[in-house]
């Protein structure tokens, strides 16, 4: 896309010349002969750089580059004031408008070019940082709105349909009890009943529990790790060894439920694909990045674009990490094992904590 530059000046002749200088760059250009015109343009046009001529009728270019600053919408577009006027007194009054550069005319040609260039690089790259902390945020409040709906769901899973069935179970047991020992066919039937129901209290505690460890929000992020990796071991007959950096402060939320659904996810992929015998699990902290690393002994696998359409999953735990502003690195190879990382930047952070 054109970068737009709005030149503003009275002078028809110092239009001409701008027009030639940057006519060869690429550049939608749009003109303006007076203050008045150039504060309706602007915002009509949203340029990404005003030339700004200081000495015209009516409202001067200070005046006009001020009350640019003062409209929210135009607040942050770069200004590039051209004047004839080199006095100290004239450039300071330029910089408190807002001016964010000042050339004296007849200018440069090859100065006005590199200026202008410059600063429509530096405000693309300030414009495109802005959006990414925009898109981080917008994507750290899906995410907690997502995992407040799975609490809300795992505690109506624990609470309501939880003791809904224990209090089932019960009465079946109670039925059991006063139904004569001679009735062996319905005492046999009744009996398969409470395992059934028993096991499908046993099926819903450990949904719950997958949807949203309550242990996270008693606990923190360290035990649910040690309790998910223990559970894990005794259900799969996998060993898993666990460590985690002493140094490693209390994280912000969306990190504790990132690195969760990471370890829980990667976890239910080695006991799926590996084959492997033995897992390694490790949380560190440095000056730039948290990283949990988790490798298998398994049988590793190629990395290529079938691989990661074949429901292994490390699309989605790509996505997930971009989501907080990670990434994902996986290193493997036919019989080598694979270690797979997840890298979140430690900005979020205090930095006393650090």
């Amino acid at each position: 896309m054109k970068s737009k530059v709005l030149i503003v000046d009275d002078e028809p002749t110092a239009m001409s010349t701008l027009e030639a200088i940057l006519a060869g760059d690429g550049y939608q250009l749009d003109y303006a002969e007076s203050g008045s015109i150039a504060l309706g343009k602007a915002e009509q046009l949203q340029p990404d750089l005003i030339l700004l001529d200081v000495m015209m009728p009516g409202m001067n270019g200070f005046e006009v580059c001020r009350r640019l600053r003062a409209t929210p919408k135009l607040a942050e577009v770069p200004i590039i004031i051209l004047t004839a006027l080199d006095d100290r007194s004239s450039r300071l009054q330029g910089i408190e408008a807002g001016a964010d550069d000042f050339l004296i005319k007849p200018v440069d040609r090859q100065e006005l070019r590199l200026r202008v260039r410059t600063i429509l690089r530096l405000d693309r790259y300030r414009t495109l940082s802005i959006q990414r902390e925009n898109l981080r945020k917008m994507a750290e409040h899906v995410v907690n709105a997502q995992e407040q709906e799975r609490k809300r769901l795992s505690r109506e899973l624990h609470d309501d349909l939880g003791q809904a069935l224990i209090a089932h179970m019960l009465r079946l047991q109670n039925l059991r009890a006063e139904i004569p020992a001679a009735s062996e066919n319905i005492i046999k039937e009744l009996e398969s009943l409470i395992a059934d129901t028993s096991q499908t209290i046993n099926k819903m505690r450990l949904l719950a529990q997958d949807m949203r460890p309550t242990m996270l929000d008693t606990l923190g992020l360290k035990t649910t790790l040690q309790d998910h990796c223990r559970e894990y071991s005794i259900r799969t007959g996998l060993p898993v060894t666990l460590e985690i950096d002493e140094k490693l402060p209390e994280l912000p939320d969306i990190y504790s439920i990132t690195l969760y659904r990471f370890l829980q996810e990667t976890l239910t992929n080695v006991l799926k694909h590996s084959k492997a015998k033995h897992v390694w699990v490790e949380l560190t902290l440095d000056e730039l990045e948290i990283a949990m690393t988790v490798q298998d002994n398994g049988k590793g696998f190629m990395m290529d674009e079938k691989t990661t359409s074949k429901g292994i999953g490390l699309t989605g735990l790509r996505e997930r990490l971009l989501l907080v502003g990670g990434k994902l690195i996986v290193t493997t190879a036919p019989g080598k094992g694979t270690i797979i990382s997840a890298r979140l930047p430690n900005e979020m952070l205090p930095k006393e904590q650090l």
